[in-house]
């Protein structure tokens, strides 16, 4: 069927060679499944095959969107479809972002949907935001975010501006396998430049997310006048002139670029993998930018610009480089005492609310049972968090931070979904505001854990491309006593709860059962030990891992964190060791 529905010459070559080479295992793994909805919606390598992402792919995913708008979305051809890009490419297929998003508009085109089709790449953020600015009835994005060359993907957002969920998804995939032949104009990428329902909506919402980006730029004369100095990589993406704008409407000057990395670059050449929470290794032309021009601190978003690394300057000492966690406890104490200095009634924090994944620090519970806000934790990845907003902003709550601890942030609420541009200037402004009691990042967080408590964490994955061997792992798991019977220690580390959400079982509760939804689709346990760390181990939504988070949560006050850290040390790699059995089974380790 994919010869029959083709009309790429390329994916076209692809197949017959491995047909020609008579590699049934491969062509097993292209042909036999399809993509699935993930945290961050279909993604895959980019190539011949309906589990790849490729022309056909993305046209059979659109024309079933399109059949599950048509149903449930009555306004359909009078609200539209908004369409993005990033700027990911590769030859051997003929697949890149800016034709991917193309088809998808030619596919609601040929159906009489009007399409806000941008112009050129944007970061993913503009999408959602776009969403709910012109009322769109849904809006895809053709991002593969942080992940490697190779890959590209397929990111929907419902018509409130977060990203599709359960039963949405679902129901979408089903539309998909329903719609697998393409319609005769739906390879007609010229109707893009012909067609009367096209909009480009890249000048209005550019300039319209720039002046929204007041609501959460608290001290902008004081940013005129900061002497800091920036430097911003925006990892070979989308990013470079939109934080340039951001910060110059924070009232900074534009940060320094790192020009080797400043313009799009597909092949992403010059570091070894595109993400930025991969740390200083990654990082190294930015941080020797940032020495050469006096600059303490560097800011760098991923390709598609909707994740943030920070690293700061220390004195003499070389760089700190914040993990996700460290970053959000800054930010949510950051948007937290702004939003007091304008709320002084104590009666105003009863509708403030803060949230994170499940996964991430425990460090915003922290604030809140001190300082009386709300917080709720979700599901892993942004989309959980996304719907919940806009659920609690219906009710009149106002949901002022949001995070997950892979760098992934949002400061207010004007996008639903994580935002590397906007939150790049609150780091600016927040490193300002602190140069002027003469702090650092790094000191104010120090002076966070010393009020809400120290949290110390630690993240680490192993690289697992074989689905049968990561289903045996966690089928241990759920077996390592017997029949139904999880762990009850780990290394020296006795187990007083665990929390399995792909099942529904959770140990700590009366009646044995989550309160977090059912996950079924990925592996996620969550062990809770003894003396106070929680771990968990669940595959991520994007890539082929399996991560590892691991805290430790001490009380207010409690200084010695030297027996935390090799506690936390030593449970990890228990963890790691007995339950993944990296050797045994050929994962391939790395730590974040």
């Amino acid at each position: 069927m994919l010869f029959k529905h083709s009309c790429n010459p390329q994916t076209w070559k692809q197949m017959e060679s491995l047909v020609r080479e008579g590699r049934v295992v491969e062509l097993r793994r292209r042909l036999c499944s399809r993509m699935t909805f993930g945290t961050a919606g279909l993604r895959a390598e980019m190539g011949a095959g309906f589990a790849c992402i490729n022309d056909l792919t993305v046209i059979q995913s659109t024309q079933g969107m399109y059949k599950y708008l048509a149903k449930y979305v009555p306004d359909l051809k009078t609200r539209g479809l908004v369409v993005g890009f990033d700027t990911r490419a590769q030859t051997s297929s003929g697949c890149t972002s800016e034709r991917l998003a193309r088809l998808t508009a030619a596919v609601m085109f040929c159906k009489d949907v009007p399409v806000y089709l941008f112009s050129t790449y944007v970061p993913t953020p503009f999408v959602p935001y776009a969403v709910m600015k012109y009322g769109a009835a849904a809006g895809v994005m053709i991002t593969a975010s942080h992940n490697r060359k190779e890959d590209n993907g397929y990111k929907v957002y419902w018509h409130n501006g977060a990203q599709i969920s359960s039963p949405h998804d679902k129901e979408i995939l089903r539309c998909i396998e329903e719609s697998s032949e393409p319609w005769p104009e739906s390879w007609n990428e010229d109707l893009v430049e012909s067609s009367l329902l096209r909009r480009d909506p890249l000048e209005d919402v550019s300039r319209w997310y720039m002046e929204e980006l007041n609501t959460i730029c608290f001290h902008r004369e004081l940013n005129a006048m900061s002497p800091l100095k920036f430097v911003h990589s925006s990892f070979h993406g989308v990013g470079h002139n939109y934080v340039q704008r951001a910060f110059q409407q924070f009232g900074f000057p534009p940060p320094i670029p790192v020009p080797e990395q400043k313009d799009p670059d597909p092949d992403f050449s010059t570091v070894r993998c595109p993400n930025p929470e991969e740390g200083e290794s990654v990082l190294e032309l930015s941080l020797r930018l940032a020495e050469r021009e006096e600059a303490r601190i560097v800011v760098a978003t991923d390709p598609d610009a909707d994740r943030l690394a920070v690293a700061e300057q220390n004195d003499n000492c070389g760089w700190k480089v914040f993990t996700g966690n460290e970053l959000a406890a800054l930010l949510g104490w950051w948007m937290l005492f702004n939003w007091k200095e304008a709320h002084p009634d104590p009666a105003d924090t009863e509708r403030v609310y803060m949230l994170a994944t499940t996964v991430s620090s425990k460090i915003l519970k922290a604030f809140a049972c001190i300082e009386g806000f709300h917080f709720e934790e979700t599901l892993p990845g942004f989309k959980w968090i996304g719907n919940r907003i806009h659920e609690l902003k219906k009710t009149g709550k106002e949901v002022i931070f949001s995070f997950e601890e892979s760098i992934g942030f949002l400061c207010g609420n004007m996008v639903l979904d994580k935002d590397g541009v906007s939150t790049a200037a609150v780091v600016a402004e927040m490193a300002a505001y602190l140069h002027t009691k003469n702090l650092s990042l790094k000191q104010q967080l120090i002076n966070i854990y010393e009020i809400y408590g120290y949290h110390i964490s630690r993240t680490c994955y192993v690289i697992c491309n074989d689905p049968p061997t990561i289903h045996k792992i966690f089928s241990r798991l759920r077996n390592f006593g017997g029949p139904s019977v999880y762990p009850e220690s780990c290394g020296d580390y006795c187990i007083t709860h665990i929390r399995d959400v792909t099942t529904g079982y959770d140990s700590s509760q009366p009646d044995k059962k989550c309160v977090l939804p059912l996950s079924r689709n990925s592996q996620m346990v969550t062990f809770t030990f003894q003396n106070g760390i929680v771990a968990t181990l669940r595959t991520s939504g994007t890539e082929p891992k399996i991560k590892c988070y691991t805290e430790f949560c001490a009380a207010p006050g409690e200084r010695d964190i030297s027996s935390l850290e090799e506690d936390l040390r030593k449970v990890t790699a228990a963890l790691v060791e007995e339950f993944l059995e990296p050797d045994k089974n050929n994962l391939l380790r790395r730590s974040v």
